[in-house]
């Protein structure tokens, strides 16, 4: 058999591979999707889902989704009622960012109970992508926001009680204590004293569309001007409409490090679930300091494009809340110390 009649036979007897084959390996979104961090997401959800569930925009779902805890003064780490710092002042942090990588971020923003909305108008109205204290305050009052008093009685009173010793010490999970004192028999839902600080918010809307948001007051009696991870692009934040989106909370200092909500999007653009990239992200922050790591609480959660989600933390007590058309839920996050 001469060589070319040899390589035609051969080619007859490959075996054919048709288009519908080839793209059986394919995934279908899951969408809409909203999944927020802690347990008090859960509230922040159903708002978001009113949006995604008319069709409506995830960037419109996440800011009124986190809306929502910014107005809950029973949450004492995020907006109103949150805890102030070492001089008595609320100072809030958030950003937003939308499918087409356009975002916003305000940074010890005072006086101003939605700091995610005044974010997203930085986003939208202006050139950058932050402004800060004083300045940021003048941009929201410039553009209809509402100066208010954040310091409420219950916070104030912390606030006094702190002063006697003011020794400022980030436990982990100290910061939510006090959150939904009402009901004290509630048990790990709502309301536990291991939850945290920050509501990150991600979301994906019926036409594919990845927003995410984060806002936070940051970490109790904290030094004024302390800013965490929640309000930079990045750490606290990042959203990739190719790949997914993800979100952190806790100790911002160490999420910063390792600019860790990329970090996560990033090993999920290498084939990692978004539940293996936040572990992944985690193990890398246990091992850089694995002795500070054991007195501290850093939680991830991840989405990709998909509507696949997950979560990881360093310790034990973190908790993130999904909704969709089939399940709304508070799922305990998985660890990696036990």
């Amino acid at each position: 058999m001469i060589r070319r009649d040899f390589l035609k036979s051969s080619l007859l007897t490959l075996p054919v591979i048709s288009s519908t084959t080839a793209s059986a390996g394919k995934q279908i979104a899951k969408k809409p999707l909203v999944v927020s961090t802690w347990d008090f997401g859960k509230a922040a959800n159903a708002e978001a889902w009113k949006i995604l569930n008319n069709k409506g925009r995830a960037l419109d779902a996440i800011e009124q989704g986190a809306r929502v805890t910014e107005a809950d003064e029973s949450n004492k780490t995020v907006g109103y009622g949150g805890y102030p710092d070492r001089d008595g002042r609320v100072t809030l942090d958030a950003c937003i960012m939308d499918e087409k990588g356009n975002c916003g971020s305000v940074m010890c923003l005072e006086y101003i109970k939605h700091p995610i909305s005044v974010a997203r108008m930085v986003m939208e109205k202006t050139p950058h992508v932050i402004l800060v204290a004083e300045g940021a305050l003048q941009f929201a009052l410039a553009n209809g926001f509402q100066k208010e008093n954040l310091l409420t009685p219950d916070s104030e009173q912390a606030w006094k009680e702190w002063l006697k010793k003011s020794n400022y010490s980030p436990v982990m999970n100290i910061e939510n204590k006090s959150y939904n004192q009402k009901e004290p028999d509630a048990g790990f839902f709502p309301g536990s004293i291991d939850n945290h600080d920050t509501i990150g918010i991600l979301a994906l809307d019926t036409h594919g569309n990845l927003s995410g948001g984060c806002t936070t007051s940051g970490m109790a009696f904290k030094m004024h001007g302390r800013v965490g991870d929640s309000p930079v692009i990045g750490a606290g934040l990042f959203v990739d409409s190719e790949v997914g989106a993800a979100t952190s909370t806790g100790v911002g200092e160490e999420v910063i490090k390792c600019v860790g909500s990329y970090l996560v999007v990033e090993y999920m653009r290498q084939g990692n679930s978004p539940r293996e990239a936040c572990k992944k992200v985690v193990e890398r922050i246990a091992k850089r300091d694995p002795e500070k790591a054991k007195n501290i609480q850093i939680g991830f959660l991840a989405i990709d494009i998909h509507g696949n989600y997950g979560a990881y933390a360093l310790q034990k007590g973190f908790s993130f809340a999904v909704k969709s058309e089939k399940e709304e839920i508070v799922i305990p996050g998985e660890s990696y110390f036990i």
